[in-house]
């Protein structure tokens, strides 16, 4: 199962949990925005977490047991200084957080990986330049905005999601990888959002995904890629789900009351499905 964008939603997290009780798959796979939005989240997402995400999967495991394994990433709207505890739940056997780590899963290989491109958000946690220090217009650099922890100077301006992305590959079969993003590829049915925004009488570029993680999948091939990060895309696209030669990817976005469900069997991509389900 995928969800993503579930932003402190509780009631979508204990019908997620419940479906998950009963229908125990393999692996459950978080793609970021877990945590609720807002500034004041900031300092108040500590009782959340441990109450609502990390209670309900302890619970939850207490009735799968250890056939269920949760994985893990945080989005751009999720403060980093909450990223310990999830290091700590990863310690102590709850979750397995897997941003820019790689782990075994059935024969395959599953990675994680948070950064987005610059938004026009001023959190800059989970942000990142792309293939370049270019910056679109209408958003703000990562060099500016805010962080809730510490990042040396370095690393912020001159770090990229594309070096990121060649280092998390390695040497890895590509046909055996499941990427856990948080942004969508560049130019797909996955990334697009409103049109009609201008800045300066001039009209924005309506796709606002990674290049970096575009060309990743276009190069590479991966098995299959999850994406969230863009609410509204599959319902301007009608697409959640694309496929780009071998490489299948899923968004678990969504921007209506439902709770966005994806199920999927790596054995047979194509028997994949998304459920929009009510609470």
């Amino acid at each position: 199962m995928f969800v993503s964008d579930l932003h402190g939603d509780d009631a979508k997290y204990h019908l997620l949990f419940s479906i998950i009780e009963k229908e125990r798959p393999d692996g459950v796979f978080f793609g970021g925005d877990l945590l609720p939005k807002g500034f004041g989240a900031v300092k108040n997402s500590g009782k959340f977490l441990d109450d609502i995400i990390f209670g309900g999967i302890e619970r939850t495991k207490q009735i799968t047991g250890d056939d269920t394994r949760f994985f893990v990433i945080m989005g751009n709207d999720d403060p980093r200084s909450y990223e310990k505890r999830f290091l700590d739940a990863d310690r102590d056997g709850l979750i397995e957080y897997i941003h820019n780590r790689t782990v075994p899963f059935g024969g395959l290989l599953v990675k994680g990986y948070s950064y987005v491109s610059p938004t026009p958000f001023l959190l800059k946690d989970w942000e990142r330049y792309d293939v370049s220090r270019f910056v679109d217009p209408g958003c703000v650099s990562p060099e500016e905005g805010f962080r809730t922890a510490p990042v040396p100077e370095d690393e912020v301006r001159y770090s990229m999601i594309s070096d990121d992305l060649e280092e998390l590959a390695g040497s890895d079969p590509p046909e055996k990888s499941i990427f856990l993003f948080h942004s969508p590829p560049y130019g797909s049915d996955l990334d697009r959002i409103a049109g009609g925004r201008m800045l300066d009488h001039a009209p924005l570029d309506e796709h606002v995904g990674s290049i970096a993680i575009q060309r990743h999948i276009k190069d590479k091939q991966p098995l299959l890629t999850l994406h969230g990060h863009i609410h509204e895309s599959p319902r301007l696209t009608g697409n959640w789900m694309e496929r780009t030669g071998k490489t299948y990817s899923l968004s678990a976005a969504h921007d209506g009351p439902e709770l966005s469900l994806v199920r999927f069997n790596t054995k047979d991509l194509s028997t994949t499905s998304r459920d929009l389900i009510s609470i």
